[in-house]
This record gives structure tokens, C-alpha cells and sequence, in this order.
């Protein structure tokens, strides 16, 4: 199935590049060290406030979902997906930090989240209601996610973290804008026969 393929290879990507712009982003690791000022530290860092927010990694999933076209296969590869990433994540952090791992932790908690969030991914291809409530789930979820839990890791914000907040905000409500002109757009025909 060609479509595990891409997903295997999405969610190494993804958790082994999550884990290095961590490292990057941090100021007290090694490789983090020298970038401490420049323009590359300041990237890393909004890189990494994006990239290791539960909202992106759920984004994994459901665009793997959408990509793999049915439920079944959505869901097989949204999980397939994050456990790759989540793999992925733990070994690049032991290489490139020497980090403890949770991994088996994220991974029992990700297989059952990614089967939910691939199906979630196919079902937007669904007109109607059901392809606009998928196509919300992650808008609506980087939106609540910034209320309960925005990122910041520090008491005083940064221009990262302003920078961070200000992506998410617009990519969740170009999000929600999206999917809720493509169900107005979907319905139009159906009202106008």
C-alpha cells in the first residue's frame, strides 16, 4: 500500500524533524548553543513551538487520513503515522541529546489517536455535515489548544512566541474559513436543483 509508505515516511520526517528544532531551538544544549541570538536561533524556536504542539501532531494524522482516502485506510495510516513520528521523535532526541524517552508512554497513547484522527482525515473528503465537522477538528483543536495550553514556555512572552501564536491563530481560522466555504459551496448546487 503505497499510501503507508508516505506515511511511514510523513511521521519519521516529522518526529526526527520535531526532535532536532527542539534541540536547535534550546540554548542550553550543544547544538543549540552556537544559534543562541542569531536569526536560526529565533526560527528554531518558532519552528519548535509549532512542531511539538499536540495540534500539529493531531495535523499529521488527519492529513494522512485524508490523503489515504477511505476510513480504513485513514485510520490505519493516521496511526501508522504517529507511531513512526513517535518513534522517530524518541530516537532523534537520544542520538542528538541523550534524552530519556517516553516513547512507549506516546506510543500506546498515539496508536488509538491516530486511528481516530486518519478517519477523521478521510471523512473530510464527505460532503455535508461530516466533512465539515472533520475538516474543523484541527482548526477548532489549535484554537483550544492556545486557550488551555498556548505555547509558552516562559513567564514573559517573546517575539517567538508572539510570532508562534499569531501563525496558529491564522492558520486555525484560514482553516475553519476553508472548511466552512467548502461546505456553503458544496450545498449551493444541491439548493439551486
Amino acid at each position: 500500500m503505497k499510501i503507508a509508505a508516505w506515511g511511514l515516511a510523513a511521521g519519521i520526517g516529522y518526529g526526527a524533524a520535531t526532535s532536532l528544532v527542539n534541540v536547535l531551538s534550546s540554548p542550553y544544549t550543544e547544538l543549540g548553543m552556537p544559534l543562541k541570538g542569531t536569526v536560526w536561533g529565533r526560527t528554531a524556536k518558532v519552528l519548535s513551538l509549532l512542531m511539538d504542539a499536540g495540534w500539529s501532531w493531531a495535523a499529521l494524522a488527519v492529513a494522512m487520513g485524508w490523503l489515504a482516502g477511505t476510513r480504513v485506510r485513514g485510520s490505519l495510516v493516521g496511526a501508522l503515522t504517529l507511531f513512526a513520528a513517535t518513534g522517530a521523535y524518541y530516537m532523534t532526541d537520544a542520538v542528538v541529546s541523550g534524552a530519556g524517552t517516553q516513547m512507549a508512554f506516546w506510543g500506546v497513547i498515539g496508536l488509538p489517536l491516530g486511528l481516530i484522527l486518519g478517519a477523521v482525515g478521510a471523512a473530510i473528503r464527505h460532503p455535508g455535515s461530516i466533512g465539515l465537522l472533520a475538516a474543523l477538528t484541527v482548526p477548532v483543536g489549535a484554537a483550544v489548544q492556545m486557550v488551555a495550553l498556548p505555547p509558552r514556555p516562559h513567564l514573559t512572552l517573546t517575539p517567538a512566541i508572539i510570532l508562534a501564536e499569531a501563525i496558529v491563530w491564522t492558520g486555525a481560522a484560514l482553516g475553519a474559513g476553508w472548511a466552512i466555504y467548502r461546505f456553503r459551496a458544496a450545498r449551493r448546487p444541491a439548493a439551486a436543483g
